[in-house]
């Protein structure tokens, strides 16, 4: 039973991989270590009441790549009036940690599908979607919704900046969320914001920027709680050929040269190149170019 909810708080646990064991048979999961290249503590969720039997903990050196998503007989249809659509039939894939995967296929092909898979937005008919050894298919809707909050990151190609917040209300959301919200993320906002080249913007409202700018802030918002995984659509689908290159680069400081692991649905030949592979969605499945 994997468990993330109010009652419940993060223990760092260094360098390990653990587990709380509980009298009912109970198990929660933990957030597992971070692979070479961009180190992290791991930890495990514990109740707050102190009613835990004990931690098991393992200590780990990890294999040089090792997985951080495992799709296992992935199965996807949706009803359309009478008839049975077919998106995925039956997909197999692993995605090292640190790799960069590129999706590619016509429009309705299952690209957008594909990452609310993984997101857990929308859960499979069938098989397996693991992320650092946790079974999000096997998660309850709103569980779903508590891992996708920690542990994964999500840019859209129409930004989803909330309007009536500012930018920099915009990007401390995530931590509010999770309840990960500290005085020094305050402080510290600016600072990311003159990074992005977007000092003076602290207290603008979306609707007074760029759309490039706007784009900046979403990928900036999607990193800043330390996710395991990037899911981005199209993130340059709606900018001009120079933003576009300039989100681009920001993309790979932010996210390739910092080890995350991204997957990114996209026609850009610029992304394409950077990747480390690319795939192809046709025929229900996926296939490497």
């Amino acid at each position: 039973m994997l468990v993330y909810a109010d009652a419940y708080e993060w223990v760092e646990l260094p360098n390990t991989l653990g587990m709380a064991l509980f009298a009912d048979g109970g198990i929660i999961a933990n957030k597992p270590y971070a692979a070479s290249g961009y180190p992290r503590a791991g930890g495990l969720y514990v109740p707050k009441n102190g009613h835990w039997k004990f931690i098991i903990t393992i200590e780990t050196d990890f294999m040089d790549k090792p997985s951080a998503i495992t799709i296992k007989q992935l199965h996807k249809s949706y009803q359309e009036s009478d008839q049975q659509q077919v998106i995925f039939n039956g997909v197999e894939m692993q995605v090292s940690r640190g790799e960069f995967i590129v999706l590619l296929g016509r429009s309705g092909s299952g690209k957008s599908t594909f990452l609310n898979l993984l997101s857990g937005i929308d859960p499979p008919d069938s098989g397996k979607i693991i992320i650092n050894g946790i079974d999000i298919s096997a998660l309850s809707e709103r569980d779903r919704t508590l891992f996708r909050r920690h542990h994964i990151g999500i840019v859209f190609q129409a930004y989803n900046l909330i309007p009536t917040l500012t930018v920099a209300e915009n990007l401390l959301l995530p931590l509010e969320l999770i309840k990960r919200l500290t005085r020094k993320d305050r402080d510290d906002v600016a600072e990311l914001l003159d990074k992005l080249k977007l000092s003076g913007r602290l207290n603008s409202y979306p609707d007074r920027l760029s759309g490039g700018e706007q784009q900046r802030v979403a990928i900036a918002r999607a990193l800043i709680h330390d996710p395991d995984v990037i899911l981005a659509d199209e993130p340059t689908g709606n900018l001009d050929l120079d933003t576009a290159g300039q989100v681009l680069e920001l993309l790979d400081i932010l996210i390739k040269k910092a080890g995350k692991t991204m997957i990114m649905a996209t026609h850009s030949q610029e992304v394409i190149g950077q990747a480390d592979r690319v795939f192809s969605i046709r025929n229900q499945s996926l296939h490497l170019e």
